[in-house]
This record gives C-alpha cells, sequence and structure tokens, in this order.
C-alpha cells in the first residue's frame, strides 16, 4: 500500500482494526488528532480497503479556501453564476461521486457553509453555485479535524447536528509523543523512502543513543515533523548535527510566563503556575450561598479562569499578535478568536491589531 500505517503500538493496532472493520460501512468517518499525526494517511487506508478503491479520492482543505471560494470548490458553478464565471466547473461533491470526498479540517469550515454541506449528508443531493436543479450524490465522507468539535458546538463555530451527521465513526490518532514504541519503527520506514527518493545512496542509520534520543523527544509536529527531521538528514548526514537542531523538552513551545523575563526565555513549565494560580483562586469562583454550589458550575468556571490567564500571558507575550500566540497554544487562529471572544478577554488599550 503507498500509505501504510506504520506503527507497533497498541493505539496503532486498534486504528488498523477499526480501519479494517470500518472500511466497507460506507458510514459517515472523522478522523480526529493533532496537526502532523497522519489523519490522510487514515483516510487513504480507508479507501484503499473498501470497494470504492479505484474510483476518485477528492480532498478539499476546508481552511485553505475563504468561505466564497470554498462553496464553488465543493458544489461547483454554473456559466454566469457570479462575476468571472465565465464557463461552467464541476464541484468536488460531482467529481468524487462514487468514490470518496476526503473534508480535512472540517472543524474550520465556516459556519454559514456547513448548513449547505449537512443538506448534501441528509438529501445526498446538492446545487452549483447558479443552478435551481439539485444533483445527485453518492459520495463517501470522510472527514478529518484536529479540533475539539464538541467545544466548537458550545462556543457556537461548528453545528451540532452536522457534528452528529459526520460522527458516526470516528478514528482518533494520538500524538507521537503517547506512543514512543513507533519512533524506531517510522525511522526506520521513512529512512528507506527517502533514501530512494532523493538518490542518498549509502547512509547510516541512527545508533542506540540517537534513537534514544528520538524517542524521549516530544515531537510537538508529530510524523509530519519526524519526516522533516529525516529529509534533513540526507542532505546534512550528520546525526549529531540534526540532534542540535531538536528543541529539548524545556525548549517545548509552552504558555508563556507573566514575570518579565529575557528574551526566549521560558519558564521549565508555566502552564503548571497558570493551572496552580487558578487553584488558589477556587474560592472567588462560588459565594457562600450553597443553594448555587454545584461541582460542574465550578470546574466550568475555573477552567474558563484558566484558561483566560493563560491565553492572556501568550497574547501578552506575543504583542497580541493572534496568529503567533494560535501557534504557541497550539490551537487553530479560529479557535483562538472564539475563544478569546468567549472570554471576554481584551488588548490593553496601547496594543495595536
Amino acid at each position: 500500500m503507498k500509505f501504510p500505517l506504520i506503527g507497533v503500538s497498541q493505539a496503532m493496532n486498534k486504528v488498523r482494526e477499526l480501519v479494517e472493520h470500518v472500511s466497507d460501512t460506507g458510514l459517515n468517518i472523522i478522523v480526529t488528532g493533532e496537526s502532523g499525526v497522519g489523519k490522510e494517511v487514515v483516510a487513504q487506508n480507508l479507501y484503499y480497503k473498501s470497494p470504492r478503491n479505484g474510483k476518485p479520492f477528492v480532498k478539499v482543505n476546508c481552511a485553505a479556501l475563504p468561505e466564497g471560494l470554498l462553496e464553488s470548490e465543493l458544489f461547483g458553478y454554473e456559466k454566469g453564476a457570479f462575476t468571472g464565471a465565465e464557463k461552467k466547473r464541476r464541484g468536488k461533491f460531482e467529481l468524487a461521486d462514487k468514490g470518496v470526498l476526503f473534508l480535512d479540517e472540517i472543524g474550520d469550515m465556516p459556519f454559514s457553509l456547513q448548513s449547505k454541506l449537512l443538506h448534501v449528508l441528509q438529501s445526498g443531493e446538492f446545487a452549483p453555485l447558479g443552478s435551481e436543479t439539485e444533483r445527485k450524490s453518492d459520495t463517501w465522507i470522510i472527514a478529518a479535524t484536529n479540533h475539539d468539535l464538541e467545544q466548537d458546538i458550545k462556543t457556537k463555530s461548528f453545528r451540532e447536528d452536522l457534528f452528529y451527521r459526520l460522527n458516526i465513526i470516528k478514528i482518533h490518532l494520538p500524538p507521537l509523543r503517547e506512543r514512543p514504541e513507533d519512533v524506531s519503527v517510522l525511522v526506520s520506514h521513512y529512512i528507506k523512502i527517502y533514501s530512494n527518493q532523493y538518490n542518498a545512496g549509502k547512509f547510516d542509520m541512527p545508533d542506540s543513543k540517537i534513537m534514544a534520543k528520538f524517542i524521549a523527544y516530544h515531537w510537538p509536529g508529530n510524523v509530519r515533523e519526524l519526516q522533516n527531521v529525516l529529509k534533513r538528514y540526507m542532505v546534512i548526514r550528520d546525526w549529531d548535527e540534526i540532534l542540535r537542531a531538536l528543541p529539548t523538552m524545556e525548549e517545548a513551545p509552552v504558555v508563556m510566563s507573566s514575570q518579565p523575563k529575557s528574551a526566549g526565555q521560558l519558564q521549565p513549565d508555566p502552564s503548571d503556575t497558570i493551572v496552580n494560580t487558578g487553584i488558589q483562586n477556587l474560592p472567588e469562583l462560588y459565594s457562600s450561598d450553597f443553594s448555587a454550589f454545584s461541582l460542574k458550575k465550578i470546574r466550568k468556571k475555573a477552567l474558563d479562569q484558566v484558561e483566560a490567564k493563560a491565553i492572556t500571558h501568550v497574547l501578552t507575550h506575543t504583542g497580541w499578535n493572534r496568529s503567533k500566540a494560535a501557534k504557541i497554544l497550539r490551537v487553530s487562529y479560529k479557535t483562538l478568536l472564539n475563544k478569546i471572544t468567549e472570554l471576554n478577554i481584551s488588548p490593553p488599550s496601547d496594543s495595536v491589531l
């Protein structure tokens, strides 16, 4: 298979078993996991093992296009549907007929467009832009996201009815740091691939000491980061240099301290400080009126307080550069904006947005 699911961990064994079990069902599937874990590889495996193998496999990145372009990309359009539509164009639903439509980054799909996707999932029909005639769509939908969609439902950025339509079967890929036993297998697999791909000739496999450091590393970029490291080795051919380029565990991109620090310096684990501060402030989360006392409410208020403090720290550190802050917090830009609104976080008056 062109895109095998590599790994010997129990987690990857479960993923492979689930793929085998559901690939012939045709039921909507959502693949979840952090960026870089290999969600598209799971989608490709589902496709290759399904009765639709050999039919079209069409991918759409829902985060890569603005709303208007994404709508025309999905559903197509008729000539004259809008300014610049000089000829008819087929959309991805039509191109994927009898095959698979892989909706990557589904959590970033604009809210207003989600209702149109829901209509297709419910009726099996869609209408290109500028057309009053609906067309049938026999398409297997596989979606993927690094979002917590249930949290997005709470913040009104993802439709609950669409979530349940997509989430018939869920396949979760854990981050690489949670399955360290897969690292050496992945290293061996990709080194062999890249040595052929880049005509690398003879090369040295990492020794046990280097491999131990690879296994101990946190891999914030997951398998994609590991792939990039190995591609770099094909050029540099120096494992020591590769290791020097990897940040240490303490240098992982985590929440910054609120205390003044020298440039680039991080707390050993500032998230501990933030959480502990939230715990110290627990008495402020409820009054002495025990008629309103609720552990669920306390948990929600405490979580909101801790999240607000963490987000504010990072935004302050980045000078309210929300794009940089989203990267540090390891969430999408859209999720960060939703959190800022939800938690009523405001910039200082002298901030430039």
